[in-house]
């Protein structure tokens, strides 16, 4: 492609611009996709507890010609000429972090939260060591040392779980600790409805003399606003992706706080982390994903965001009592952040039809494990539900009924055929979903143009 396809532009908005009339052009194949992928999300009611929508602002940093820039490095400290802006960038984010969540160091390199997870597991562990985590089943995450995962493959790993409340069982934590002598304990998961108690961690984790990784990817942005114990000083590392609860792009944050210059096999603990990520891990960093991090990070200071935080939990408690008082099974019975975990074992489905029966409405959740599933993980027994979209379209505890409401309408009339496939009347979902896409447009997705 020749240099002059495009004029030369000085100013984002010509950029940007020039960028939509070349796709819709060159590309109208693609462009149709994603023009269509922006009416699914204008027109869906997303109750997905592991997403959430960025704001314009955040969508420009990742489109930004910051993306043309190899940083491999760190500011200051690059491998290649012409990192000065980027510099400041990084710089901006790292500092936005810090402030954020109380921490004394931050890297703000990492491509995911797995990413993240795994080479804070690589900076701590040898291959063998023994590794303490949240079963997946009982609300954990791959990276927390299940099977399936490089964390259960390279390391001796065990799994804690819950008692019959549903909450994490400490007294077992603290049994399994004494019992293997872990290297790491892994603290937070992917999904338990309850809060977290990081304290109890960090004093089992100091009785056996293991790190203490505290991941807080679901509930960043409770933390950041006060609406959850922050593990920034409990934690001697804590992991977070930027997309869930940070409402940022997809990407990660790992934070140190009284810990971040421990000494740890000859150097520091943040200097091991930083060789961790580059260049045991990565490469070089996504310049681009890095500044739309400082852009999400700069609003989750704000109080329009605390706001929005505290209607993300409220919400969700106001979903879990709703779905109760319609007779389902909620797990743990209710939430103290975004999640709700409904069993579905009672109405004879699963989650995967159940996810398909509601997808199918406009309604969008994800099919997740409840403790103890007998079912595998493609299928599950259970639904994990979040508020975090719903509160960002404007949607109030009062209007959670509404829409557990519209969720049980299409679940009472699912005829399942085995876990996989289903039946459903063709008459209730166009019911249904019109009266999402109503709400949709009653709650439309902030800053983006309906129609």
């Amino acid at each position: 492609m020749t240099s002059n396809v495009f004029p030369a532009l000085g100013r984002l908005p010509d950029l940007a611009r020039a960028g939509i009339d070349g796709l819709r052009t060159t590309d109208p194949d693609l462009y149709r996709m994603l023009e269509a992928e922006y009416r699914r999300q204008t027109d869906t009611l997303v109750m997905v507890a592991s997403c959430s929508v960025v704001d314009p602002s955040v969508l420009v940093c990742s489109a930004s010609p910051a993306v043309n820039v190899t940083a491999e490095g760190y500011p200051g400290r690059r491998f290649h000429a012409g990192c000065a802006q980027v510099d400041e960038i990084e710089q901006l984010a790292i500092d936005r972090a810090c402030a954020l969540f109380g921490a004394r160091y931050a890297n703000v390199q990492s491509h995911s939260a797995s990413v993240a997870n795994e080479a804070v597991l690589a900076a701590l562990m040898r291959p063998g060591d023994p590794l303490l985590g949240m079963e997946l089943r009982q609300g954990g995450h791959l990276t927390h040392g299940a099977p399936a995962s490089m964390s259960g493959q390279l390391y001796d790993a065990h799994g804690y779980g819950l008692g019959p409340d549903g909450g994490i069982d400490y007294d077992q934590v603290r049994s399994i600790a004494h019992q293997v002598r872990p290297k790491v304990i892994v603290c937070g998961a992917t999904a338990y409805p309850r809060a977290v108690d990081f304290r109890r961690f960090r004093e089992i984790a100091d009785e056996v003399d293991a790190m203490l990784i505290a991941d807080i990817s679901h509930i960043a942005g409770l933390v950041a606003a006060g609406r959850h114990q922050n593990p920034i000083d409990h934690a001697h590392l804590t992991t977070t992706c930027t997309h869930k609860q940070l409402f940022g792009p997809r990407g990660a944050l790992i934070l140190s706080g009284r810990d971040w210059d421990r000494p740890v096999g000859g150097t520091t603990l943040a200097a091991r982390i930083q060789r961790a990520i580059f260049p045991l891990f990565q490469g070089a960093p996504a310049v681009n994903t890095i500044a739309a991090k400082a852009c999400a990070l700069g609003r989750c200071a704000t109080p329009a965001f605390a706001e929005l935080a505290g209607r993300i939990a409220d919400d969700a408690r106001a979903l879990a009592d709703a779905f109760g008082r319609l007779g389902y099974t909620v797990v743990s019975g209710g939430t103290d952040n975004h999640i709700v975990l409904l069993d579905l074992t009672p109405l004879g489905i699963s989650g995967l039809v159940a996810e398909k029966a509601l997808e199918s409405a406009g309604i969008i959740v994800n099919k997740n494990h409840i403790p103890a599933d007998p079912r595998p993980s493609a299928v599950t027994s259970g639904l994990r539900i979040g508020t975090n979209t719903l509160a960002a379209r404007g949607a109030r505890p009062a209007d959670m009924s509404r829409c557990a409401g519209l969720a049980d309408r299409v679940l009472r009339a699912v005829q399942p055929v085995d876990d996989r496939d289903h039946v459903l009347d063709p008459c209730i979902r166009a019911e249904v979903n019109a009266e999402v896409v109503e709400l949709c447009r009653a709650w439309p997705l902030p800053g983006y143009p309906a129609g």
